[in-house]
């Protein structure tokens, strides 16, 4: 379906992307910092999920739909950001930040995966941009385009899986020994809360093009 040097440029280029700093990156982060290694996982896990329906999208025609629809592009961008900074606003706005950080530990982890859902699924960045980078090494005298599509998709999510586990990991060993600290709950509830706000407002600011 792919030819060597084709498929080879699309994994350099798909790894490059996926380790570059982002908003999924940023999202996990805060997740296992909050809440632990659990819940860094399964936040990765729900964000995986997330691009598993953009691919699905962009095999489709959606993410054409995305680009070119204003209305259709800003529904989905204003529910996404107004959702991310409800999650920064709900943890900043928190009284106890003791209490904030026994209340994170104890949140439902299905809630944590379904918000790794939302916050991946309701970017409509990720539809343009699968839409304007997979297309690149489609070849179209090979037939089938959305299952090339869909390949190269599954290729990028496995990679972006990776990627995200290893953040989780990485960030939630380095909590553990930070909520050890009186002083980083408060710390921690203002770190959460503002990486949400700032994903949130990012997002809404975003142009289409």
């Amino acid at each position: 379906m792919f030819d060597l040097s084709n498929l080879t440029l699309f994994l350099v280029a798909a790894i490059v992307l996926v380790v570059t700093p982002g908003p999924d990156t940023l999202y996990v982060i805060a997740r296992s910092i909050g809440q632990g290694r659990k819940a860094g996982i399964i936040s990765a896990l729900g964000i995986s999920v997330g691009l598993v329906a953009h691919i699905s999208a962009a095999a489709i025609g959606l993410s054409a739909l995305l680009m070119t629809s204003a209305l259709a592009y800003s529904i989905v961008k204003y529910v996404g950001a107004a959702y991310l900074v409800y999650l920064g606003l709900r943890t900043i706005l928190s009284r106890n930040a003791h209490n904030l950080v026994n209340a994170l530990r104890k949140t439902n982890l299905k809630t944590v995966f379904w918000q790794g859902i939302l916050s991946s699924t309701l970017n409509p960045k990720l539809a343009l941009f699968f839409l304007a980078f997979l297309p690149q090494f489609v070849n179209p005298d090979r037939g089938a385009i959305a299952l090339q599509i869909i390949a190269l998709g599954i290729m990028f999510i496995i990679m972006a899986i990776l990627w995200l586990l290893f953040v989780a990991l990485l960030t939630s060993s380095a909590g553990e020994w930070l909520r050890k600290n009186a002083s980083f709950a408060k710390f921690q509830r203002w770190f959460t809360g503002t990486i949400f706000i700032g994903l949130g407002v990012r997002l809404a600011l975003s142009d289409q093009k």
